[in-house]
């Protein structure tokens, strides 16, 4: 069943960018932890909430009384929510569980806000705005930058910093450049950068080596996964599959700060073949 997500994962996220289904894919994840799930329900229902919001939009609305009324309609005839008691539960990753639950962390609520947006005419764009996923939209003179995981209050520059200089103790003198767009490609591995650090700070290891997996399945470019996947592998003694992603991190980045310390682990490995399995 797992192969066959990951091969399913990999044919839909090797598809040029405008036909990449962001959505889809990202139910396509969950089949990760609901091995039966179904997308076609799920992708129906924002079909619907869509039309449901647009019927209640006047045609020549501008496009701050749009965000106003996709804001009302998610957060609070829908009741979509940030989660702030349970905040690194799994189930706010898949998108199938934020969709039944309406709550979410800030990636998967903008994964919602994004697709009805875009139903109504609002050309929304993920932004990976370290710490905290944001959604932008691109506006004469500028853009506009909104938080689906409170609300979809839009921030201004002076606020964005502030919330820099609050979880990292200091914020650079403009933010413009960490507002750039977020690939559909790249939201999905952050999705699963989620997933992997959650399951590593649980203990659930198996599950953790799946998501990296599904992440070099998605970007097979990101050296530093098969690191990961390569540690996590010594971890569990599993010698071949851990010589095999560190080596193959070692030779793309050769000049890494911790090449020192794989190429010991590598040394590690090949002396004890017999007690790493």
């Amino acid at each position: 069943m797992y192969d066959e997500l990951r091969d399913t994962l990999q044919r839909q996220t090797t598809l040029p960018e405008d036909q990449l289904d962001l959505t889809a894919s990202a139910l396509l994840i969950a089949r990760s932890a609901y091995p039966s799930l179904d997308p076609a329900p799920y992708l129906d229902r924002l079909a619907h909430w869509a039309r449901h919001l647009a019927d209640e939009i006047p045609a020549d609305s501008d496009i701050p009384t749009r965000i106003a009324y996709l804001n009302r309609f998610i957060f609070e005839e829908l009741g979509f929510h940030g989660d702030d008691e349970d905040y690194y539960n799994p189930r706010n990753s898949f998108l199938n569980d934020v969709l039944d639950r309406r709550r979410g962390i800030p990636i998967s609520l903008a994964l919602v806000y994004m697709d009805i947006g875009r139903r109504i005419g609002l050309e929304l764009e993920g932004v990976s705005f370290p710490g905290h996923f944001l959604v932008k939209l691109t506006v004469m003179g500028g853009q506009v930058v909104l938080d689906p995981f409170n609300g979809g209050v839009s921030l201004d520059e002076d606020d964005l910093r502030q919330r820099l200089h609050t979880q990292y103790g200091h914020a650079p003198g403009t933010v413009q450049s960490l507002l750039h767009r977020a690939g559909k490609r790249e939201i999905l591995v952050r999705m699963l950068r989620n997933l992997k650090g959650i399951y590593r700070q649980q203990g659930e290891l198996q599950r953790a080596l799946e998501a990296i997996d599904l992440i070099i399945t998605i970007d097979p470019h990101l050296d530093e996964e098969y690191r990961d996947r390569g540690l996590l592998f010594y971890e569990v003694d599993y010698a071949p599959a851990a010589l095999r992603d560190l080596r193959h991190y070692l030779v793309a980045q050769p000049e890494a700060e911790d090449a020192a310390r794989i190429r010991e682990l590598i040394i590690d490995l090949q002396r004890e073949p017999v007690q790493l399995h």
